[in-house]
């Protein structure tokens, strides 16, 4: 990868160019017949590719390979960079580089998303994913020099992405040992992410775009167990601010996103406050004359939303955050009262959650995958065998890295005991929606 960088390149700005494509034309075209199909079509084609396609297996691939996506074929990273080297350079104010942006970011990008069914209509996604990838040409311009500064403090996804590649099985990692003793001077490296080279140890930040490869002798491409970083590295001074994203965010926000359209318990909710406002002549909130760019507005295809859908939404995706996230903030904490957990705490156990919050987001943006397929004519026997199979990986694999850490703590073995039963709430919890969704609802 280091010395193929220019093929690299070739590569990222062919995604770029696709990326753009996509993004655009279909966004300037009539929406697609009931009779289109994926292959007819390009805005059903930009569609599947965008959320049938780029989105889950993006979020798999950072299990599987860490950030490879980051640093060799995401286009606003590579825009970003680019203007960089370009732009003003000015130093990186602290308001960037504060930790609670990721969670910021991707609450209201992907509630936003949901009032405007960034899904379905390419107007939306131009909206969303073009009005990223515009801010990010704009941090790229005002800061940094060719870094990626946008990526490393701003972008929806990082944090997601940081949290999940925390069990890829592939990683970049420094040899401390062998950096002290390179003799000598070494080259500098351009690390656009902007990662402390010497510690690197962990895949959350490293794009791996294998530009450090073999600096100074000690940084390598190595495989480790997939546990390895949950269980082996103490939390950091931003753990609080990853645990809260992932507690609240990737299984409180992005739960109740996949699943309103879903649930009777959105249904009911909306429907009792529809009577409440008709039986007080209170009407306005049940007018459909939202602006497209504020809530999904379209007639010609009979899809239109009023006031009062635009704020059960929220109010549904919010209730879903608090009941998800309170109730696995209050079990990792009574988990971590009960054993003490020796050198973990809860920010550790949270972490213990990410395989599990993983699959969750695989499974919830599969349904899309599926949803277009199956308007395909295409369909799979075996669909409900192998969302079981996945949501049971993601529940025992998590169970078992809470156990490795509750069960090593120094407390008495009932203590322990109580406080592995106390930890597994939120895992039955989320089973248990997921089941609802997928079996029931």
């Amino acid at each position: 990868m280091r010395r193929h960088r220019r093929f690299i390149l070739a590569i990222q700005w062919t995604v770029v160019a696709v990326y753009l494509v996509l993004l655009t034309l279909p966004a300037f075209a009539p929406l697609p017949p009931s009779s289109g199909s994926i292959l007819s079509n390009l805005t059903l084609f930009a569609q599947f590719a965008f959320w049938g396609i780029w989105w889950p297996f993006v979020m798999l691939s950072m299990m599987l390979v860490g950030r490879v996506w980051c640093g060799v074929l995401c286009p606003e990273g590579a825009l970003s960079e680019w203007v960089s080297r370009h732009g003003l350079g000015k130093s990186i104010p602290r308001w960037i580089r504060w930790s609670g942006w990721p969670f910021v970011a991707f609450l209201i990008t992907t509630v936003y998303g949901q009032l405007v069914s960034v899904y379905e209509y390419p107007k939306a996604a131009l909206l969303v994913l073009g009005g990223s990838t515009a801010a990010a040409v704009v941090i790229g311009f005002l800061y940094g020099k060719g870094k990626r500064v946008w990526c490393r403090h701003l972008c929806p996804a990082n944090g997601v992405f940081a949290l999940l590649a925390k069990i890829a099985p592939l990683h970049f990692r420094t040899n401390e040992v062998a950096w002290k003793r390179f003799p000598g001077r070494a080259d500098s490296v351009d690390c656009a992410p902007l990662v402390d080279l010497r510690h690197l140890q962990s895949a959350s930040q490293c794009h791996a775009c294998g530009r450090c490869a073999g600096h100074r002798g000690a940084i390598e491409l190595a495989v480790r167990p997939p546990n390895h970083e949950i269980l082996s590295r103490p939390p950091n001074r931003d753990a609080g601010a990853a645990a809260v994203l992932l507690i609240f965010g990737v299984l409180g926000v992005a739960t109740g996103a996949f699943q309103w359209t879903l649930s009777p318990w959105f249904v009911a909710m909306k429907l009792a406050a529809a009577e409440w406002l008709i039986a007080r002549d209170s009407l306005w909130l049940l007018q459909a004359n939202a602006p497209w760019w504020i809530l999904t507005h379209y007639p010609e295809a009979s899809d239109v939303f009023t006031w009062l859908d635009g704020l059960t939404i929220i109010a549904y995706i919010s209730g879903t955050a608090i009941v998800v996230g309170t109730t696995t903030l209050i079990a990792l904490l009574g988990a971590q009262f009960l054993a003490g957990c020796g050198r973990y705490d809860w920010k550790s156990l949270a972490m213990t959650l990410i395989p599990l919050a993983g699959i969750s987001i695989f499974l919830g943006l599969s349904m899309l995958t599926l949803t277009q397929l199956r308007a395909e004519g295409v369909t799979f026997a075996w669909l409900e065998e192998a969302r079981a199979a996945l949501l049971l990986l993601g529940l025992g694999w998590s169970g078992w890295l809470g156990a490795r850490v509750v069960l090593a703590s120094p407390a008495a073995r009932l203590r322990r005991l109580a406080a592995l039963a106390v930890y597994a709430l939120p895992l039955a919890l989320l089973g248990s929606v997921w089941y609802l969704a997928f079996y029931v609802w």
